[in-house]
C-alpha cells in the first residue's frame, strides 16, 4: 500500500471525504482524516471535542499495483482541495519519517486518539503506558498535568506544528 497527502480547506477535512465519495462512488479508495478527542473547559463546564491531528490535511491509501495520477483528477475536482504534496507536478507518496508517523496514528490509534494512559516516575518524567502517547514519547515538549494534556511536535513534509493530546493519570510509579 502506498500512502499520500492531499492539503484540503482547514475545518472541512470530513466534508471533503463525504463530498468525495459521493461524486465519485466507482472510486474505492480508502480516505483517513484522524482525529483527537480532547477536553475543554469552558464556562466551568467540561466539553470533549474532536478535532483533527493534521488539520487541512485527509490520507489516501492507493494498493501498490495502481497509480495515484489515474485519480489525480477526481481529487482534484473535488470541492475543497487545495494540493497534492509535494506538489501537484510531483506527487510524492509518504515515505520514512512521514509514512511512520501517519500510520501510527491511522492503524495503531483509530479514527479517534482519546487519552493515553501515563504515570510519572520518580524524576517526575512522564512514562506512557498505552493510548496514542504510546511510542511518541520523544516527540513529547510539554506536559500540563492541570489541563491532562501532552504537547507533541510533529513534522510531515517540511511542516513543523505542535498538538496537544490528552492523557490521564494512573498514579505514580515509586
Amino acid at each position: 500500500m502506498k500512502y499520500y497527502a492531499i492539503q484540503v480547506k482547514t475545518r472541512a477535512e470530513e466534508k471533503y471525504i463525504r463530498l468525495f465519495n459521493a461524486l465519485h462512488p466507482d472510486i474505492s479508495i480508502k480516505t483517513y482524516f484522524p482525529k483527537r478527542q480532547i477536553d475543554i473547559r469552558r464556562r466551568h463546564k467540561i466539553s470533549q471535542t474532536n478535532t483533527g491531528i493534521f488539520p487541512g490535511y485527509v490520507f489516501i491509501e492507493i494498493d501498490e499495483e495502481e497509480d495515484v495520477h489515474t485519480y489525480q483528477w477526481a481529487f482534484r475536482t473535488t470541492d475543497g482541495f487545495y494540493r497534492f504534496l509535494k506538489s501537484n507536478q510531483n506527487i510524492c507518496a509518504l515515505q520514512d519519517k512521514d509514512l511512520e508517523l501517519v500510520l501510527h496514528f491511522i492503524k495503531n490509534v483509530g479514527p479517534l486518539a482519546g487519552k493515553s494512559k501515563v504515570y510519572f516516575d520518580e524524576n517526575s518524567r512522564i512514562v506512557v503506558t498505552d493510548g496514542p502517547l504510546m511510542g511518541l514519547e520523544g516527540k513529547i515538549i510539554k506536559v500540563d498535568k492541570r489541563k491532562g494534556r501532552a504537547k507533541i511536535k510533529l513534522d510531515l513534509y517540511d511542516d513543523t506544528f505542535a498538538i496537544d493530546l490528552a492523557f490521564e493519570v494512573i498514579g505514580t510509579k515509586r
